[in-house]
């Protein structure tokens, strides 16, 4: 009797994968990546949906889309596709079809003399290898696949037609945006339609994998904005019709539990998905504009928050100074920079080399960014009546040994935290100054007493973000030596410097991710004489400097001169300062 034609995997039931799945799962709780609750949640899941175990641990948050990819790869022993794997241009197009690449989730990376190698998303998908196989004539060679990496590459190369918010779109039975601004039903139900819903998850999708730090959508007067903000500069993506703008808001605020029927005032919310497999929080804004609704979403990505001076981009000196202000037993150490300069993230550093189990720590902040284990976190509500002040106080009631505050923005504020410092314990804070000298003249403006603020105030730590060079594709070029004098750098031979290339890893920015300028300020006796005779801040700067302090400028073009960055980005971080 003829045997039956094997059934492809991808059509298989979730029980047949058993002795795969529990493979797998054991991998991962072995590498760390997924609890044993966790994987004993997602294999009743999987065997009740009929959807494969890796598709419903991503889905559901438990592993990250990339730990599941890499752990698969090590378990069957095969190459694991990289994004600068994918080619530049589409190999066996006039073979494989891009519905049927879509449909099998494949792309052929390289077709090699005698074999074609081709990326899966579900490497055990013998459906997709075989004809894979058979179109091409030759053996195949395996690659696990991202999904991010592999949705990304399929529309580069394969999405030159109608885009995936397009298709969305044609989808979609939202209302226009007249209609649904006159009735709140109209905007609740086109809000929560299944296209709105994908379209909404697919524009967040997109921009946590883009490493965004914050999402706008933005109704003009004739047409919707998005723009990704991408290591600090904002960029314009597909957005959807203006129609759709009411319902797009309508959907995020669903999402961020706000009220939905209320559009003159602003609102704010807070979010939590698993996007590709990972938990993000995002922080939601909305805001009325003349064109409609405004939301600004800040993406706090808790996978990619680095809590490490040296890979924020502290040198060994500058760490050096900043460990030693934060082993003081009391005082006031301040961060200072713009909005966006990673203060926080700076302070959360600290906190995390403070965090033991002999002392006790509190923070007050607006909000609370990112929650860290065993520190006990507070988010103000002037509404009633919690505001940093307040807070502070309560805490002194609380036995504390460190105390941070999100901002200190008021005299009383400042009175509190100086209190605070005297009494024995030490404070982190922040304040918005651009430079750390500038910073004490900020709190005697405030009214701080100059004899208080010299006991009390410990250091300052100034910063700004720069921009990192891609280092697969910088391009070197050698300065002249007028450049060099006209930037303070102090060289007797020709220095290579580098400039942005472009290339896929970087997504043809030339730039992946930040780093952090820095300046520190520590308090000695000849600036507590300077400050007490109320002298200007050019005179602390210049005594700061003669102390030894590094500038943020001189700090920036020594990772100019190291290929780390440009020249353009360290003198647009520090031409205000």
């Amino acid at each position: 009797m003829a045997s039956s034609p094997e059934v492809p995997l991808a059509f298989r039931t979730a029980a047949s994968l058993h002795p795969v799945r529990q493979a797998l799962a054991r991998q991962l709780i072995g590498a760390g990546k997924l609890t044993e609750a966790g994987a004993q949640r997602a294999e009743r899941l999987a065997t009740e949906s009929g959807e494969r175990f890796e598709v419903v641990l991503a889905r559901l948050g438990l592993a990250s889309e990339r730990d599941i990819a890499e752990q698969l790869a090590a378990l069957l022993a095969l190459p694991l596709a990289g994004a600068a794997d994918y080619p530049e241009v589409a190999v066996l197009a006039h073979k494989l079809s891009p519905q049927f690449l879509r449909e099998a989730q494949v792309i052929p990376l390289a077709d090699g003399p005698s074999a074609v190698a081709l990326a899966m998303v579900d490497p055990l998908n013998d459906y997709g290898a075989e004809a894979a196989r058979f179109a091409s004539g030759k053996p195949i060679l395996r690659h696990v696949a991202v999904p991010a990496d592999f949705g990304a590459a399929f529309e580069r190369l394969y999405g030159s037609g109608t885009s995936e918010i397009r298709r969305i779109v044609q989808d979609s039975r939202a209302r226009p945006d007249e209609a649904a601004s006159e009735d709140a039903d109209r905007i609740r139900d086109s809000g929560s339609d299944a296209p709105i819903v994908r379209l909404v998850h697919l524009l967040i999708t997109r921009a946590v994998e883009a490493r965004a730090s914050d999402i706008h959508i933005e109704p003009m007067d004739g047409d919707l904005r998005v723009r990704y903000r991408i290591d600090g500069v904002l960029h314009e993506v597909e957005a959807p019709p203006r129609s759709l703008a009411a319902s797009v808001i309508s959907r995020i605020k669903v999402m961020a539990k706000l009220n939905i029927a209320e559009r003159r005032i602003a609102q704010d919310g807070r979010i939590r998905l698993a996007v590709r497999g990972k938990d993000v929080d995002f922080r939601v804004s909305i805001m009325p504009t003349i064109h409609g609704e405004c939301a600004v979403l800040r993406i706090l990505d808790r996978g990619h928050l680095t809590l490490d001076f040296a890979t924020l981009g502290f040198d060994e000196p500058t760490i050096g100074i900043v460990r030693s202000l934060l082993q003081l037993p009391h005082g006031i150490l301040l961060a200072t920079g713009p909005t966006g300069s990673g203060k926080t993230t700076t302070l959360y550093a600290g906190l995390t080399e403070l965090n033991t189990k002999d002392r006790k720590i509190l923070t007050i902040e607006d909000p609370v960014e990112y929650q860290l284990p065993g520190i006990n976190q507070v988010q103000v509500k002037p509404q009633i009546g919690l505001t940093f002040a307040s807070a502070l106080r309560g805490f002194l009631r609380q036995d504390p040994d460190i105390m941070m505050v999100g901002e200190i923005r008021d005299l009383e504020t400042a009175q509190v935290a100086v209190q605070a410092a005297l009494t024995g314990h030490l404070i982190l804070s922040t304040v918005h100054t651009n430079d750390a000298p500038s910073t004490i003249t900020r709190l005697l403006d405030m009214g701080v007493e100059d004899y208080l603020l010299t006991s009390t105030v410990s250091g300052v730590i100034a910063q700004r973000l720069v921009r990192s060079l891609c280092l697969h594709c910088r391009k070197p070029y050698t300065a002249d030596p007028p450049l060099l004098e006209r930037l303070q750098i102090d060289a007797r031979a020709p220095i290579t410097l580098y400039a942005p290339g472009g290339c896929v890893r970087c997504g043809g920015t030339g730039f992946q991710g930040r780093s952090s300028i820095v300046e520190v300020l520590t308090m000695n006796e000849a600036l507590r004489h300077l400050v007490l005779a109320r002298t200007e801040t050019s005179a602390l700067r210049q005594a700061a400097a003669d102390a030894g302090m590094r500038s943020m400028h001189a700090h920036g073009m020594q990772k100019v001169v190291a290929g780390q960055t440009t020249v353009e980005e360290v003198l647009r971080a520090t031409r205000s300062s």
